[in-house]
């Protein structure tokens, strides 16, 4: 009887750590975003420039993603709200958005044959980045194993394409700071366009209802 009584309450507080560490990824993506977009300007760095926008189109998304856990929290066998649907739309939309305008911008500095002024705040960046996401990816993937909640563990395989951002960012402005070769910061601008194309699709296809690859049967392996 006692572990029926408890069950309840163990439950809540996943919900609670859940709703924590979705707080905590949207508080860190306006940090970063702040932060990387500061620098890009500066260093005249796309690639850096671009994962700053990419941090503030993450933060759209981590308020839909809050909404979701409150929601699967009182009924976990509700459908998407209204609200869900909206922010997976403009978070879908964003993404897109960022791909045209990065692909503009990397072909026009490799035309013009533009150099970021330095990468370093790149390299530095990427690399708390790293360290930050697979933290809460690892949280995310805990916390929903224990709750045995698909949608959650799918936050969490989203999340992971944080990660592959923030490696494509550290690859490109390492090579920067080590050659000096101009063109790997629009080859490293183009890598993001890659996944934000990838991001837009699967944000688009989850409000229209459809299964993305982030919310295949991998996310309860």
């Amino acid at each position: 009887m006692s572990a029926i009584l408890t069950q309840p309450v163990n439950t809540q507080h996943l919900y609670r750590w859940a709703m924590a560490l979705a707080l905590f990824t949207i508080g860190y993506n306006l940090i970063e975003g702040l932060v990387s977009i500061s620098f890009g300007i500066s260093d005249e760095t796309i690639a850096l420039f671009g994962f700053g926008v990419d941090s503030f189109i993450e933060v759209i998304s981590g308020i839909g993603i809050l909404a979701m856990i409150v929601r699967i929290q009182r009924n976990p066998d509700t459908s998407r709200s209204r609200f869900e649907i909206t922010a997976l739309q403009i978070t879908g939309y964003a993404f897109y958005a960022l791909a045209v305008g990065l692909t503009a911008t990397a072909i026009l500095n490799l035309v013009s044959g533009h150099k970021p002024e330095t990468t370093l705040p790149g390299v530095i960046i990427s690399l708390i980045s790293i360290a930050v996401m697979w933290a809460l990816v690892s949280g995310k993937r805990r916390v929903g194993r224990q709750l045995n909640s698909a949608p959650i563990l799918a936050d969490a395989n989203c999340t992971m394409v944080c990660i592959y951002m923030s490696v494509v960012l550290l690859a490109s402005s390492l090579v920067y700071e080590l050659t000096g070769f101009g063109f790997i910061d629009s080859l490293g601008a183009a890598g993001l366009v890659y996944y934000a194309i990838s991001e837009g699709r699967e944000a688009l296809e989850k409000a229209r209802g459809l299964q993305c690859a982030c919310e295949d049967e991998s996310c309860t392996n």
